[in-house]
């Protein structure tokens, strides 16, 4: 615990930043000792650094781009890897473990040890891994890299130690699990083959040990060999050459029949009792042509055999389509006796896999399930209905339905808003899934204690929003909200919408959610900001619509000399914006060149409309086109239910709507925001003018200044707002921005707007490639001139700041604050940051009494009153002079489509959430945090002294900032662009955590990126999957107890009785000793050159880490004969030096018996 003190008489002039207030304008001048001031400031920081560590915490979604699929039937957990070597292990829900190969070599194959909690990974540099499943978080036990051959198929017998390792050459090895070290006994190619063989059989691609006699293992080869060889007598029993290559093979489980699926797309069926040709040969999808041919199918690419004891048995493959069906999505080919059903894909097949109830392989399977692994998704379909319906799949594995383009993370929500969230979203759930249970239910999983209410919301392409529920680490969908039913369908080919974004009109940009008001904002590609209120009634509704012409100036600019008539913002002038007496351009309408001018994106419908209960759209604003430029994108966004405002920004300016009464604001360029008080003294530019019809290219700029007309820039009380409402509530407003340069941004082309870094929001995502290729170049170039910018004194050309970059805004936030040095009560605020570290404050008039606040206008406008950081303004935090985190007011959700109760009139309730009850603490003012790309202050208001300043990076920027709650206190917490995750304390901005976690390879991690309260995090790890991350000390200690058991302790199924007359004509299957064969006292040792044995990090410390689990006592007793036979060999070989030893001394000995028997006593 640490206490700061400091004293604030002439803090103003000696702390460090300075007050760098400029001065006001009007009436918002003030004198700063007119508001009473503490004279010191005591706060008690309750957080050091060892209350944050990072860790991952669990993963959601689809595996991305998965390679391989393993079950194990008796735990009945699933597990896939994937290209990046992730392995997601998968079990009932809320059985969900993520790990990773450290190389990032892609999973090649998954081989479980069916009821030992542990398994085997392939991976594409030729390394076996043994990972324990004992534990919560699986770890490495043992590591094996070929360094002569590359691994090709791998198989592993139930109930055996030995693995059989396939390898490119034809060879096969075989390792020991337990100790993971290869055995002497070799299966080369040219053993396997006949002598008299010219060619290299190819790869092996299949491995598998005879259901009728274990010491029989069947190698399939690639170009079409198979061997089976007799391990015992070591030597091949029958080999078949086939004309066609082999994908895959299946036995029957008696043993005297397998099934070959070929690159023709042809099925093969061999009987052991006739080995010289096919018993059967079939093409399923090949029909037979006029002339008598099979039509060429496409190779199919595996095929399984399973029988059943009451129907004929299965066979399941995929592929064999014929070739001349261009367009056929993949399928699933399932054959029961004579009925062949086929199943259409979405998604091509990479692997799947029949579920059996018996885990031997020499009895009846009766399958009852098909886990299909598609690219992007995961199917398991009910062998047990005719029809087989698929099972309805419990993780959430479609959150890249439509790609995530945006994400919002809300911890500690109000409780009652996931119930009704999930009632609604679950009248719209799909039906038509089996009725029967999710097959993949093994593992233990309870709710923890450390659990509370959490929500996830991701913004997707297609317009999209879903609400998840993210509680107690896992995931499930509530609810799903489609923002392009507030729009018309665009024609295809043609309309505005195609024009600006061809694919992806209806991308989220942004959302701002009020879960205590349920008020939800989404900001889309198109330029427009939805308002949605929830209710759980439909209704009848018409959507009201804003359209605001918010767009820059290229073509005038003042001289230094008509600086002195800048206009000033009085309070009685500024607020309402005034019609213009001249009409702006209709929607739809363009210049007399056809130029596209006042036009929207995207035509909202205009006819009332039927919205089921749930988020139903209130308010659209939309940005129009100028003069055939499109709208920039909107790069800030905040709502304030309390209020009943709304404020946006672009790199243009800034727009404030009343969503309450339904009007505009305020909405001015962000030059005109400051008025006189710009600390760069720049210079108003002029409204933008319709082009005249003579002129040229739309890019085209005029260099000479003197043939500018120059104009004077006008307020919005000076008359540049023209507004009309049509008699059907449908209204168009359309304003006159100025701004300060040209800068021509079509949305399909202009990945980054305004040149700035930090806007990740406003990236369009749709080209990976060219993406990260533009914005490394925009980065660079933007650190340039930033540093640049900020090397400059206050008195630099003002003429060098505006061709640098224009000033965007950044971020916005409402607030009860104080709008000027002269304030002695907090009043409704609204702080904008821009992109050159400016911070603005504007006061807000708001009527208290309810039926004036649906009346009387909203009083708006800048007081002067400018802070500086060094960077873009990323985020605005208060805290009260105790140092607890103060919260924006809001307003209590009422449904405003319920039945009118006239006992109690509907009235809005508002809250105003301040943790210091006292009334003393409210009247000392309160701390303001600011923090921006590069920098952190914490400034004093209504004085606006700065207290603290801390530079969080100078080689790097901050890509996301969010001031959060942490164990009971308060912090920044910081994502920089080079990976580090750092967190520093409030107010002193001491650092307590800096990490280096993630370096910023994708900018889609950048643009996902969020921190909530509770010391949590998460980003978009890949294209389909969701990453969490906590950085709380405290949550990683408990993580153990909130994640999921995956191996419980179950006795594995006894085998049937196979009879006397089958155990004594089936052969001798039970009596196959592989120790006994591959051991090193009969196989002797491989060569150490071929593989290199790497011990695993986990050892015997991941095994006692698996002790204080669920498994506690049984890992115990495994850590004890571990170490007991560890002691007992150490003993071992003690014991045999011992008696080494005393061989020699006996041999010595006696030879020195012998020399001297014959020697008399003198002779010595």
């Amino acid at each position: 615990m640490k206490k700061f003190r400091k004293v604030l008489d002439g803090l103003t002039t000696s702390s460090p930043g300075g007050n760098i207030g400029s001065p006001s304008c009007g009436s918002a001048a003030g004198t700063p000792t007119a508001a009473p001031t503490p004279k010191e400031i005591d706060i008690q920081e309750t957080l050091v650094s060892e209350n944050f560590q990072l860790c991952k915490t669990v993963r959601h979604g689809f595996p991305y781009q998965p390679t391989a699929l393993a079950f194990d039937p008796v735990q009945k957990i699933l597990a896939i890897g994937s290209r990046s070597g992730g392995i997601r292990i998968l079990g009932r829900p809320g059985v969900d473990c993520y790990c990773h190969h450290e190389s990032g070599s892609a999973v090649l194959q998954l081989q479980f040890l069916i009821n030992e909690g542990a398994l085997v990974t392939a991976c594409a540099d030729d390394t076996l891994h043994l990972w324990n499943l004992r534990q919560r978080r699986p770890a490495i036990l043992h590591s094996l890299k070929f360094n002569r051959e590359r691994i090709t198929f791998c198989h592993l017998p139930f109930q055996s130690k030995w693995l059989y390792v396939g390898t490119e050459r034809g060879n096969t090895h075989i390792v020991n699990i337990e100790s993971f070290i290869l055995s002497g006994y070799v299966i080369m190619w040219n053993k396997a083959i006949e002598l008299s063989t010219k060619t290299h059989p190819g790869p092996v691609v299949h491995l598998s040990d005879s259901p009728k006699d274990e010491g029989k293992l069947l190698i399939g080869f690639e170009s079409g060999t198979i061997v089976q060889w007799d391990l015992r007598g070591k030597k091949a029993d029958f080999r078949i050459y086939y004309d066609e290559a082999i994908h895959s093979v299946s036995w029957h489980h008696e043993g005297k029949q397998f099934m070959c699926s070929h690159s023709d797309g042809s099925l093969t069926l061999w009987n052991l009792r006739n080995t010289s040709k096919p018993f059967q040969v079939t093409f399923p999808h090949g029909k037979i042509q006029k002339d008598g041919r099979k039509e060429s199918c496409k190779p199919i690419l595996k095929v399984e055999y399973k029988t059943s004891r009451n129907s004929e048995p299965f066979v399941i493959f995929s592929g064999g389509l014929s070739y001349d069906k261009a367009g056929r999505r993949p399928t699933l080919t399932i054959m029961h006796g004579k009925a062949i059903t086929v199943l259409e894909m979405d998604h091509p097949i990479v692997e799947f896999m029949a579920l059996c109830e018996t885990p031997y392989n020499n009895e009846v399977q009766e399958p009852y399930a098909v886990v299909v692994l598609l690219e992007k998704d995961l199917i398991v379909v009910d062998l047990t209905q005719s029809n087989f319906p698929v099972f309805e799949n419990p993780y959430p594995m479609d959150i890249h339905e439509s790609p995530v383009t945006c994400t919002a993370y809300f911890a500690d929500c109000p409780p009652d808003i996931i119930p009704i969230l999930y009632s609604i979203g679950a009248k719209h759930k799909k039906t038509g899934y089996s009725q029967k249970e999710w097959p993949i239910s093994g593992g233990t999983w309870t709710l923890g204690s450390h659990t509370y209410p959490e929500i996830i919301i991701t913004g997707h392409a297609d317009g999209s929003i879903k609400f998840w529920d993210a509680s107690a680490f896992t995931l499930q969908m509530l609810y799903k909200l489609k923002t392009s039913k507030v729009f018309e369908k665009p024609k295809q080919g043609e309309g505005r919408a195609a024009e600006l974004v061809e694919e992806d009109p209806f991308a989220v940009q942004m959302v701002s959610w009020c879960p205590q008001s349920r008020i939800f904002c989404v900001v889309g590609i198109s330029a427009h900001v939805i308002l949605y209120r929830f209710s759980k009634y439909d209704a009848n509704t018409q959507i009201v619509s804003l359209e605001v012409r918010l767009q820059c100036e290229s073509e005038d600019v003042i001289t230094p000399s008509e600086n002195e008539n800048n206009p000033c913002f009085s309070e009685s002038g500024s607020h309402s914006p005034q019609p213009h007496h001249q009409h702006a351009a209709s929607p739809g309408s363009g210049t007399p060149d056809g130029i596209k001018d006042s036009i929207p994106c995207l035509k909202v419908k205009d006819r009332m409309v039927r919205v089921p209960p749930g988020y139903q759209a209130d308010l659209v604003i939309q940005l129009l086109w100028v003069d055939g430029d499109p709208p920039q994108q909107i790069t800030s966004l905040d709502i304030n239910s309390a209020y009943g405002l709304l404020a946006f920004g672009n790199c243009n300016g800034l727009a404030v709507v009343d969503y309450l009464q339904k009007t505009i604001l305020l909405c001015m360029s962000t030059l005109d925001l400051y008025g006189a008080a710009d600390p760069y003294q720049r210079l108003t530019r002029s409204p933008r003018r319709n082009r005249q019809s003579t002129s040229g290219s739309l890019t085209e700029l005029s260099d000479n200044q003197q043939s500018i007309d120059m104009e004077r820039s006008k307020s919005p009380t000076s008359g540049n707002l023209h507004t009309h409402t049509h008699t059907h509530t449908h209204t168009h407003t359309h304003i006159y921005i100025p701004s300060t340069t040209k800068y021509i941004f079509p949305v399909w082309k202009c990945l980054v707007i305004c040149t700035l870094k930090h806007c990740w929001d406003a990236i369009v995502f749709k080209h990976e490639r060219y993406i990260q290729n533009a914005a490394c170049e925009h980065i660079t170039h933007h650190q340039k001139s930033r540093e640049n910018s900020f090397s400059r004194s206050r008195s630099s050309s003002v003429s060098s700041i505006d061709r640098d970059t224009k000033e965007a805004i950044t971020t916005l936030q409402f607030g009860e604050s104080y709008g000027r040095k002269s304030d002695v009560l907090p009043t409704p605020c609204l702080w904008v940051g821009t992109s050159l570290g400016m911070v603005l404050l504007i006061p807000i008039s708001i009527p208290t009494d309810q039926e004036e606040r649906m009346e009387e206008p909203v009083t708006i406008g800048p007081s002067g009153a400018v802070l500086m950081l060094k960077g873009s303004v990323l985020r605005f935090g208060f805290l009260d002079c105790m140092g607890a985190l103060i919260q924006s007011p809001c307003e209590v959700w009422r449904d405003l489509n319920a039945p009118e109760d006239p006992d109690r009139p509907r009235r809005r309730k508002l809250v105003h959430f301040s943790p210091s009850s006292s009334q003393d603490a409210c009247g000392e003012g309160h701390l303001a945090v600011l923090c921006s790309e590069r920098q952190a202050k914490v400034f004093l208001m209504p004085s606006q002294s700065c207290l603290f300043v801390h530079n969080i990076t100078e080689s790097s920027f901050v890509l996301r900032a969010d001031v959060i709650s942490v164990c009971n206190s308060v912090c920044l917490a910081c994502f920089c662009a080079n990976g580090h995750v750092m967190t520093l304390s409030l107010p002193s901005l001491r650092p307590l955590m800096d990490c280096s976690y993630l370096p910023l390879t994708d900018m889609r991690i950048a643009r996902t990126f969020f921190f909530t309260n509770g010391g949590q995090a998460l980003y978009l790890s890949s294209p389909t999957e969701i990453q969490r991350i906590t950085y709380s000390q405290e949550m990683c200690d408990n993580l153990q107890e909130m994640l999921g058991e995956l191996f419980t302790p179950i006795e594995t199924p006894e085998a049937q009785n196979r009879g006397f007359l089958k155990g004594f004509f089936g052969g001798n299957a039970h009596t196959f000793d592989r120790e006994e064969l591959f051991g090193e006292a009969a196989a002797g040792k491989a060569s150490r050159s071929l593989a290199q044995h790497i011990p695993g990090q986990a050892g015997v410390e991941g095994m006692k880490v698996a002790a204080s689990g669920a498994v506690g006592e049984l890992a115990r007793a495994r850590i004890a004969l571990d170490e007991r036979g560890q002691r007992l060999g150490e003993l071992e070989e003690r014991t045999a030096l011992m008696m080494t030893s005393a061989e020699t001394f006996s041999k010595h000995a006696h030879e020195l018996m012998l020399k001297c028997k014959d020697k008399k006593w003198y002779q010595f």
